[in-house]
C-alpha cells in the first residue's frame, strides 16, 4: 500500500501537425513541451477501431454504423487485433517517449520514490494521480491509461492516469456536505436490453448487497415513452439521494446533447435531458457514476463539466460479455474497499492479463474521469469504529456542547431553571387537577407573626420570649396536640422565662406523654447550637437540623450518610418520625419519660429494629437518604440527583396555617384541629426572625407558591417564605414519601446531544422533506416537555427541558449553517 501524494496536471492539446504538453504541479511549478505529432498515430487508431470493430461486431452495448463488410469466414480477426494493438501502442509510446518529454516523465516517476520522506515505511513508495487533460477528441481516444512512465526509472509509486474535461464549469461536493448514510445507496438504471442480456449485470451488482442500499430501475414492456423516461428521471432524484450510478445499456456520443442513452427500444435520453436530475442527485449525495456502455467520453466531460465527483465510462463501443466481466471485477474490488480508481485499474489489469486471449484489447478501453477536487471515491467499511466516528460532534458541534455543558454546570443558572420549572408544575397541576387531595395536612403550622408579637406586647422578638412559647405549648396541650415542634434555637439563657417554659415543656412530657422537637443549626466553631438542658433533656426530647438549602430554598435536608455520626437528623425528618410512630403505628409506641436516663433517639432506634426490623433511615423512602453520589457531587459544588421541595403542591395540601394570635382567641370548636397533626412552633415572617441575622429566617418568595397564592380569594400577598413553612413542606415530603428527584442538566444535555446528532444524521438523507421532519421534530420536543412534566408528577423525576432542548435543536441549527441542506 502507497502513500498518496498531492496530484500532477498535464494538458496535452494538439494544433494542427503539434502537441502542447503541460505539465503543473505543487506551488505554481510546471513544464512545457512541444511535441510533433505522427499522423501515422492516428492511422494505426483508425486500423485498430476498424479491427476491434470487425472482432466484437456482435452484442456491443452501442450502435455502430456500418463500415463495409466486416465478416469474413476466412479472416482471423482475433490476431488481427493482437497485431493491431501492439502496433497502436508501440508508435504510441515511442512517441511518448520522444526525448523533449523526458523531463516530464522524469519529474513524474521521481515524485513516487523522494527520499526525503523518512516517514514512509521501507518498501512503500508515492502514489501519484496525473490528471490528464486532451483536445481535440482524436486525442482523447487515445489509450492514456497504457502510458507507463515509471518503467524507464523504477517508480516505487504507481501513476495513475485519471481524465479530466477541459470546462469544469461547476464545483463538486465537500465530504462534510455530503450527506452520511448507514449503507451506500446504489441505483442501476438498465437500458435497453435489445440483443444483450442484463443477468451477469444484476448478479455482479448484487455482490454489494451486505453494504448497499440497491434499486434497479429500467424499462418494462407495458410502460409507454413517457413513462419509462419519468421513471428513470424520479428514480434519479430520489429523495434519500445516491452514491453510486450504475447504467448498463446502449450509449452513444452526441456533439450537442453530452451523450444520450439507450432506455428502452428506439428510445434514447440525451444527457442534456438529465442534467437536472443529475444535478439534484449529485446535490443529494452522488458521488460515482460508471457507464458501462459504449462511447462514453461526451457523457463523462459533461458529467464532471455538472460537478460530479468521478464518472468511468468506456471509450469505445463493447462488448457485452466484456461490459459484464468488467462490472464483475470491478465490484469485486469495490468490495474489498478499493477506491474507484484501483478498482477500474484492477478489472483492466484482470481482463489484460486473464482475458487476453478471449477479449484482446478489452483493457484499454475503460477510463476514469475524475473532478480535480473530488478525492476517490471508496466504499466505507462501516466497522463499528467508523458508525461510532460518525457520531463524533463537528467542531461547531463540540463547541455549542461544551458551551452548553460550562452553563449547566453554573449553580445559580440551574435554580434559575429549577424555580421556574416547578412554577410551569404548579401551573400543570392546576389545570390538569392533579392536585393531592389527602382529607387534611398531616401538619399544623403555628405562626408567629408581626400581629401575634403585636398582640403579645413583645418588644423585641429576637431571642423570641420563651414565656410566650410555652403559652402555645400549654394551649396546644389542652388541644391534645401530641407532637410538637419547636423552629427557635433555645440555647441562651432568659433567666426570667426558661424557668416558665421549662415547667410548660416538662408538663407535656409527664402528663401527657407530648413529643417534643427542637432544632438546632451548627455554630462557626464546627459545634452545634444546641437546646439548654435546664430547658430539655436529650433523654426525653430530640434535636433537629434546622439547615435549609438553597436560597431560594429548593432541596430537601436529606439523612446524612451513616458514617456521619456527629451530625444530627434533619428536624423535618425527626417530624416525620414522630409521626409516623405516633399516629401510624400506635399499637406499641413508646412515650417519653422524664425520668429516663436513655438518649430518646437511642432509644427510638433499638424500638425500630425490635418491633418493625427496620433501620431509622429505612423508615421512609431510600431517596430519603443521602446517596454517595450525591454526596461526592457535593466537592463539585454541583446538587446531582438531591430531592427537591416540591411546592407544586398547593400549601393547604401541605399544611394548616394558624397565626399564634389566632389560637389564643378563636374558640376550639371553629380550629378544627380534630384531625391528627404534627404542630410546628414558627416564626411567621416578622423581620427580626433569624438565627445570626434578622431576616435570615425570611427566604423570596418561591415563584410557584406566589402562582398559588395568586389563586386564592382574596389574594395572598406576601412575599417572603418563612423557614417553618419550609420545614413544613419537608416534613410532608417524609410523611408522603414523595421526593422528586432531578436529572441533572449536564446528563440530558449529552444525551441531548446524542438525539441531536442522530436527528442531523437523518435529515441529512432525507433533506427534500427536511420541512417535515423538522415538523416531527418540534412536536417530539413538546411531547417529551408533556412527558416531562407528568412524569414530574408521576414518576418524582424532574427532566430538564430547557437545556436539551436547546441542545437538541443547535445540532439541527447548525446542521442548516454548515450543510445548507443542499436539494
Amino acid at each position: 500500500m502507497n502513500a498518496i501524494v498531492s496530484p500532477f496536471y498535464l494538458k496535452v492539446q494538439r494544433v494542427e501537425q503539434v502537441c502542447l504538453f503541460q505539465l503543473s504541479w505543487g506551488e505554481g511549478q510546471n513544464l512545457g513541451v512541444t511535441l510533433p505529432y505522427p499522423e501515422r498515430l492516428t492511422q494505426l487508431y483508425q486500423e485498430w477501431q476498424y479491427i476491434y470493430l470487425s472482432f466484437y461486431q456482435k452484442a456491443l452495448r452501442g450502435r455502430v454504423e456500418a463500415t463495409g463488410k466486416l465478416t469474413q469466414s476466412q479472416t482471423d480477426w482475433h490476431a488481427k487485433l493482437v497485431q493491431a494493438e501492439a502496433k497502436l501502442l508501440y508508435e504510441f509510446h515511442r512517441w511518448l517517449r520522444h526525448e523533449e518529454l523526458y523531463e516530464i516523465r522524469a519529474t513524474l516517476a521521481k515524485a513516487t520514490s523522494k527520499q526525503n520522506l523518512e516517514t514512509l515505511p521501507r518498501g512503500v513508495g508515492l502514489d501519484i494521480d496525473v490528471f490528464l487533460t486532451t483536445d481535440p477528441i482524436d486525442v482523447a481516444r487515445l489509450p492514456w491509461e497504457a502510458w507507463e512512465i515509471g518503467t524507464e526509472f523504477a517508480a516505487t509509486g504507481k501513476i495513475r492516469i485519471v481524465r479530466q474535461p477541459i470546462n469544469i464549469r461547476q464545483v463538486t461536493t465537500t465530504p462534510e456536505h455530503r450527506p452520511t448514510r448507514n449503507k451506500v445507496r446504489v441505483l442501476v438504471i438498465l437500458g435497453d436490453e435489445t440483443g444483450l442480456n442484463f443477468q451477469a449485470d444484476k448478479e455482479a451488482v448484487r455482490a454489494l448487497a451486505p453494504i448497499a442500499e440497491i434499486q434497479f430501475v429500467g424499462w418494462q414492456p407495458q410502460q409507454t415513452v413517457m413513462e419509462v423516461k419519468l421513471a428513470v428521471v424520479k428514480a434519479i432524484q430520489d429523495q434519500k439521494g445516491w452514491d453510486i450510478l450504475l447504467f448498463a445499456g446502449h450509449s452513444n456520443e452526441t456533439e450537442l446533447t453530452g451523450g444520450e442513452l439507450g432506455i428502452a427500444p428506439s428510445v434514447s435520453l440525451s444527457l442534456s435531458e438529465l442534467i437536472q436530475p443529475l444535478t439534484v442527485a449529485k446535490q443529494r449525495g452522488l458521488q460515482f457514476a460508471l457507464f458501462n456502455s459504449c462511447n462514453g467520453l461526451s457523457l463523462a466531460n459533461t458529467l464532471i463539466d455538472l460537478g460530479l465527483n468521478q464518472v468511468a465510462i468506456m471509450r469505445e463501443p463493447i462488448h457485452n460479455q466484456v461490459a459484464q466481466e468488467f462490472l464483475l471485477r470491478f465490484i469485486r474490488s469495490l468490495t474489498e474497499y478499493y477506491d474507484v480508481h484501483d478498482a477500474l485499474l484492477s478489472a483492466c489489469q484482470f481482463l489484460k492479463l486473464e482475458k487476453h486471449l478471449t477479449y484482446p484489447s478489452a483493457y484499454l478501453i475503460p477510463s476514469l474521469f475524475r473532478h480535480p477536487k473530488a478525492p476517490p471515491f471508496k466504499l466505507q467499511a462501516f466497522s463499528w469504529k467508523q458508525r461510532l466516528k460518525r457520531w463524533f460532534p463537528t467542531k461547531k458541534e463540540l463547541l455549542a456542547l461544551t458551551t452548553l455543558c460550562v452553563i449547566a454546570w453554573q449553580t445559580p443558572i440551574q435554580n434559575f431553571l429549577l424555580e421556574r420549572r416547578i412554577l410551569i408544575q404548579a401551573i400543570y397541576r392546576n389545570l390538569t387537577h392533579q392536585i393531592p387531595t389527602q382529607s387534611s395536612p398531616p401538619i399544623l403550622l403555628i405562626l408567629i407573626d408581626e400581629k401575634s408579637i403585636l398582640k403579645a406586647k413583645i418588644s423585641n422578638p429576637r431571642p423570641m420570649d420563651r414565656s410566650y412559647l410555652a403559652e402555645i405549648i400549654n394551649h396546644l396541650i389542652k388541644l391534645n396536640m401530641q407532637v410538637i415542634g419547636i423552629d427557635y434555637l433555645l440555647d441562651r439563657h432568659q433567666p426570667q422565662n426558661d424557668p416558665i417554659l421549662s415547667q410548660s415543656l416538662q408538663n407535656a412530657v409527664q402528663n401527657h406523654q407530648t413529643w417534643l422537637i427542637f432544632g438546632t443549626s451548627k455554630n462557626p466553631t464546627g459545634g452545634w447550637f444546641e437546646t439548654l438542658p435546664e430547658l430539655a433533656s436529650p433523654n426525653w426530647s430530640l434535636q433537629g437540623d434546622l439547615r435549609i438549602l438553597g436560597y431560594p430554598p429548593l432541596y430537601t435536608t436529606l439523612l446524612p450518610l451513616p458514617d456521619s455520626r456527629q451530625q444530627p437528623l434533619p428536624f423535618a425528618y425527626l417530624l416525620a418520625l414522630a409521626y409516623q410512630l405516633n399516629f401510624q403505628e400506635r399499637e406499641s409506641t413508646p412515650a417519653p419519660q422524664l425520668d429516663s436516663s436513655v438518649d430518646w433517639l437511642s432509644h427510638l432506634k433499638a424500638y425500630l429494629i425490635d418491633n418493625t426490623g427496620t433501620d431509622y433511615q429505612r423508615l421512609f423512602s431510600s431517596k430519603a437518604r443521602l446517596q454517595p453520589i450525591t454526596n461526592w457531587a457535593y466537592l463539585l459544588k454541583q446538587w446531582w440527583f438531591h430531592p427537591l421541595i416540591d411546592f407544586s403542591i398547593p400549601p393547604k395540601q401541605v399544611y394548616q396555617s394558624l397565626p399564634a394570635w389566632q389560637l389564643f382567641e378563636s374558640p376550639e370548636s371553629t380550629l378544627k384541629l380534630s384531625t391528627p397533626f404534627v404542630v410546628l412552633i414558627a416564626p411567621g415572617g416578622y423581620g427580626e426572625a433569624g438565627i445570626a441575622t434578622e431576616g435570615q429566617d425570611n427566604f423570596p418568595l418561591p415563584m410557584a407558591l406566589n402562582y398559588w397564592y395568586s389563586q386564592e380569594t382574596p389574594r395572598n400577598y406576601r412575599q417572603v417564605l418563612p423557614g417553618g413553612e419550609v420545614h413544613a413542606y419537608m416534613t410532608h415530603h417524609f410523611i408522603q414519601q414523595r421526593f422528586v428527584i432531578p436529572i441533572p442538566d449536564l446528563l440530558l444535555i449529552l444525551i441531548a446531544a446524542l438525539f441531536g446528532k442522530g436527528a442531523t444524521l437523518s435529515l441529512a438523507t432525507v433533506r427534500p422533506q427536511k420541512i417535515k421532519y423538522i415538523l416531527v421534530f418540534v412536536g417530539l420536543t413538546g411531547i417529551y416537555g408533556l412527558v416531562s412534566v407528568q412524569v414530574y408528577i408521576t414518576g418524582e423525576l424532574l427532566l430538564p427541558w430547557v437545556l436539551p432542548a436547546l441542545m437538541f435543536w443547535m445540532y439541527i441549527f447548525l446542521t442548516f449553517v454548515e450543510r445548507k441542506f443542499y436539494g
